[in-house]
């Protein structure tokens, strides 16, 4: 195109006011805010020029002009936050939004949200209440601990109980707890910013009682233990157990705090899962507080609970902090329902989708892939190798480190398309289905593939395998 006809093509492009006007007359973008329908058409104008411009072959009528405002408005008017199918076999997806809800948080979720509630109302007095009631008296009735309270995440649990009990002292942990979690967020900058003062005692892989004893100092404020929820060190190891920092603690006068990280309410060895410390346990050892996730292996909305002693549980609630860190009224509503469940821990299994997921037994899983592989195959065809392998799911979420859950994939070699392509047209499809690749193979974990999601998942497969 030479400069002449450049300029001519750009001449001819309508103006805004004219595309505003095709559209009201037209009828097209009902319900749409004018702004969003005018920053569309500046956009659609704007690529139209750049196609000019650049010498791309580009059709400059109105309607196309229109069909490519109607694409930016699509873009902008879509949610952000979009269903996802997670068919990697990662139970605790970080990235997908970690523990699904169960339906009895949904449903308790849905009725507080449609109505006023008594969220800081003590109904029976009509003065003002505290939002912790909702889930403190179920909580000690859980755990065994005298009191408790929710904040938004584990490490806001962690960053308020320390500066409310350790603020400008020192606080003593073993080197080897000194544990990172995901998106570089590191204990040592936790504390920090809590405004206690970090005392590193024993090495990467022992530490001794004597070590705590040893850093005691008149400055030293607390007692902190880590659980590495998130890691494992093997071989030439030695580390404190809870109760006897506890007894330590209590002769030298110094509470003790322990960070359990992924908590759990129910011993997962039962399920043929490795023991994890229960909640319960900690509070049985004796510590003065307590704090772990409740989007991880509870299985419940994002939130960091932190139980122990009423005095110390009261003097944070109290924390100015607290009140930066509280949790919302629909937050309460899923976090007390899930809770509940764990009273009959059967139903528990049942009913909280990471629970069930988690200790699903093989055999389960096996129908699970037997039926997703029917589906599929009846469905693509010639147009992949298709087959069904034993391999490995993953807890994730920074739980059961290096633990490998049996399973039975769906194990796809497209024909005509390289794996890398399938993977990506999976996730850009709608819903975007995450699959993994293994041995230039693509990879389906029915695990974490929902019950109503198998017919989805073909289809969609079958419709990339068709159009190439």
């Amino acid at each position: 195109m030479t400069p002449s006809d450049k300029h001519r093509s750009l001449k001819h492009l309508p103006g805004v006011d004219r595309l505003l006007e095709l559209v009201k007359k037209e009828g097209r973008f009902l319900d749409i805010p004018r702004s969003v329908v005018l920053d569309s058409l500046r956009k659609a104008l704007e690529s139209k020029r750049k196609d000019i411009l650049t010498d791309i072959e580009t059709s400059t009528t109105n309607d196309a002009i229109l069909l490519k405002a109607g694409i930016f408005v699509k873009e902008k008017t879509r949610p952000k936050l979009v269903n996802i199918i997670n068919a990697t076999g990662v139970v605790l997806h970080t990235n997908l939004g970690r523990a699904l809800l169960c339906e009895d948080a949904l449903e308790n979720i849905r009725r507080v949200a449609q109505s006023y509630s008594n969220l800081e109302l003590r109904i029976e007095t009509g003065k003002r209440g505290i939002r912790y009631e909702a889930i403190d008296e179920l909580i000690c009735e859980l755990t065994g601990a005298q009191s408790a309270i929710a904040v938004n995440n584990n490490a806001g649990a962690v960053l308020l109980a320390l500066n409310t009990i350790a603020k400008d002292t020192q606080v003593v942990v073993s080197r080897g707890e000194l544990v990172e979690i995901g998106g570089s967020f590191r204990i040592p900058d936790v504390m920090s910013k809590s405004g206690c003062i970090l005392k590193e005692v024993g090495t990467t892989n022992r530490t001794h009682l004597r070590d705590y004893e040893n850093a005691v100092s008149d400055n030293t404020g607390l007692f902190l233990k880590v659980h590495a929820s998130n890691y494992k060190i093997q071989g030439f190891t030695a580390n404190v157990a809870l109760k006897d920092l506890v007894t330590l603690g209590k002769e030298k006068k110094i509470p003790v705090m322990e960070d359990l990280g992924s908590g759990t309410l129910i011993d997962f060895s039962k399920y043929g899962l490795p023991a994890e410390p229960t909640i319960a346990d900690s509070v049985c050892s004796g510590a003065d507080v307590v704090t772990f996730s409740g989007d991880k292996l509870l299985g419940g909305p994002q939130t960091g609970i932190i139980v122990g002693q009423k005095e110390t549980i009261d003097q944070i609630k109290k924390n100015p902090l607290t009140r930066a860190l509280r949790i919302d009224k629909l937050t309460l509503a899923a976090l007390e329902s899930t809770l509940k469940l764990y009273r009959d821990e059967e139903k528990a299994i049942q009913k909280i989708p990471t629970l069930r997921m988690l200790t699903m037994p093989f055999k389960d899983i096996c129908k699970k892939a037997d039926r997703l592989f029917k589906t599929i195959k009846e469905d693509i065809g010639t147009l992949a190798d298709i087959d069904v392998a034993d391999m490995n799911s993953r807890p994730g979420g920074g739980s059961f480190p290096e633990l490998d859950l049996a399973t039975r994939c769906i194990v796809i070699q497209p024909e005509n398309m390289s794996v890398s392509k399938l993977e990506i047209k999976m996730r850009l499809s709608t819903p975007a289905i995450i699959g993994r690749i293994e041995d230039n193979k693509y990879i389906l974990d029915p695990r974490t593939i929902q019950t109503n999601q198998r017919h989805i998942i073909s289809s969609t497969l079958t419709k990339i395998l068709v159009e190439k």
